[in-house]
């Protein structure tokens, strides 16, 4: 079971607001988040209800700052906890939408698609095995997108404007 608890305030001052599972609409407890705590789990919060607007990725820690977690401001509008997987990652990426063009199966971490494989636009793919995040950037920076089992046949489908990725990692317990 995971648990996070927001703040209005840098610091972990002012309101908070604390849950244990996935929240689509946060405004009802917090007018913004400056600040976080994840006490166990792994959380994608979002900027905009619903799980929608920008993504990002925490892991059990303290975000005094909502900075700390690569956030573009202080709007935290939903959050959805990512489920545990023990086990192997494995994924299918690929050049083209609807599965076509070049097939990439990777089952580790890539901090740098464009290095390892000379591409950095991937248009579709096939998530089989555990979670994952794309990173606009390489070294796991920019925009963040999660990724879990299923098929999406066009980079709109996990939530992107732009094929562009420039990084991959698995979501591990």
């Amino acid at each position: 079971m995971g648990k996070i608890i927001f703040y209005e305030d840098r610091n972990f001052q002012g309101r908070s607001y604390e849950t244990s599972s996935d929240c689509p609409e946060l405004t009802s407890y917090l007018s913004r988040c400056n600040s976080c705590r994840v006490e166990s789990g792994n959380w994608m919060v979002y900027e905009r209800p619903s799980y929608m607007g920008y993504q990002y990725f925490l892991k059990e820690g303290e975000f005094s700052d909502y900075q700390r977690w690569m956030g573009f401001n202080d709007c935290v509008r939903s959050c959805r906890m990512i489920p545990q997987h023990q086990g192997s990652h494995r994924m299918r990426i690929f050049e083209r939408s609807e599965f076509g063009g070049q097939m990439t199966e990777l089952t580790d971490d890539c901090p740098n698609l464009y290095e390892r494989f000379h591409y950095n636009d991937i248009y579709s793919c096939n998530v089989m095995e555990g979670s994952w995040v794309f990173y606009e950037h390489p070294n796991y920076r920019g925009r963040q997108y999660l990724l879990t089992p299923g098929e999406c046949r066009r980079y709109n489908e996990w939530g992107s404007m732009s094929a562009r990725v420039g990084s991959i990692r698995r979501i591990a317990m």
